[in-house]
């Protein structure tokens, strides 16, 4: 198997993008690269890699020319291989959902899976964590609506004039984003000009945070009394329905 892993270094071909092509873990093509010939390999996996390097036997291993056409030939199925493995993967976790959304939903997830697979670094993963954020928050605010929609007419995707949303507020919303970040682009912004107005925007998010422990111990406190006045020591799925309408109750005595 010692050529076999020549050949695949010479390919460029990653351990992480091999085993999605093969369908199997990381770990398991370890396994079976370990193995002393391919006639080792589970028939299905060996059938698949030899189809991949275009040969019938391990035999032919020996004999590969590993020339740049060669390379683009194995690139083009490797790719096509390991799109159709994500999409299958994927796919028979979207019944219930239209055509078109588990296009989006395939497309989102294979991508989201190929960027993170590729860079391990700790940018890579903080940036999808923030965008795991954002979307928890979409129904927040209709102005992360707006962000996206501007980010996608400025990147080319959408049509300028396209408003999918409220079209006045997105007009509006999108000529005071462009003038932000012109400025920013242009560097006639410093951190000491806008020492103060960051001083502000954290101000803003420590008052909403204090807002929600507020709410939170609130909340707390009223669950305490409704398990005390109803006698119970704990939420459970009998009593729910009742503790809940009594923390409902309680709140209303203070207004």
């Amino acid at each position: 198997m010692n050529r076999l892993n020549d050949i695949l270094n010479e390919l460029g071909i990653s351990k992480v993008r091999l085993a999605k092509y093969l369908g199997v873990s990381r770990q398991m093509l370890y396994n079976y690269l370990s193995m002393e010939s391919l006639k080792d390999w589970p028939k299905e996996k060996s059938t698949r890699l030899m189809g991949l390097l275009n040969i019938k036997s391990d035999e032919e291993l020996d004999s590969l020319i590993i020339d740049s056409n060669y390379i683009m030939e194995v690139e083009g199925r490797l790719n096509d291989g390991v799109k159709d493995s994500l999409e299958k993967e994927v796919l028979t976790d979207l019944k219930g959902f239209s055509k078109k959304e588990q296009e989006l939903l395939t497309d989102i997830i294979n991508l989201l899976k190929e960027k993170l697979s590729e860079d391990k670094t700790k940018e890579t993963f903080n940036a999808y964590t923030y965008l795991y954020h954002y979307l928890q928050s979409m129904e927040t605010s209709k102005e992360l609506k707006y962000i996206l929609a501007y980010m996608s007419k400025s990147m080319g995707f959408t049509d300028p004039m396209e408003f999918a949303f409220n079209s006045d507020q997105q007009f509006i919303f999108e000529g005071i984003l462009f003038s932000g970040l012109t400025l920013y682009n242009n560097g006639t912004a410093s951190k000491v000009k806008l020492a103060e107005a960051h001083k502000r925007f954290v101000q803003d998010i420590e008052h909403k945070n204090e807002e929600k422990l507020s709410r939170t111990q609130e909340l707390n406190t009223a669950k305490v009394q409704a398990l005390r006045e109803l006698g119970y020591s704990e939420i459970n799925e009998e009593n729910a329905k009742e503790v809940l309408e009594k923390i409902a109750e309680i709140q209303s005595r203070k207004v």
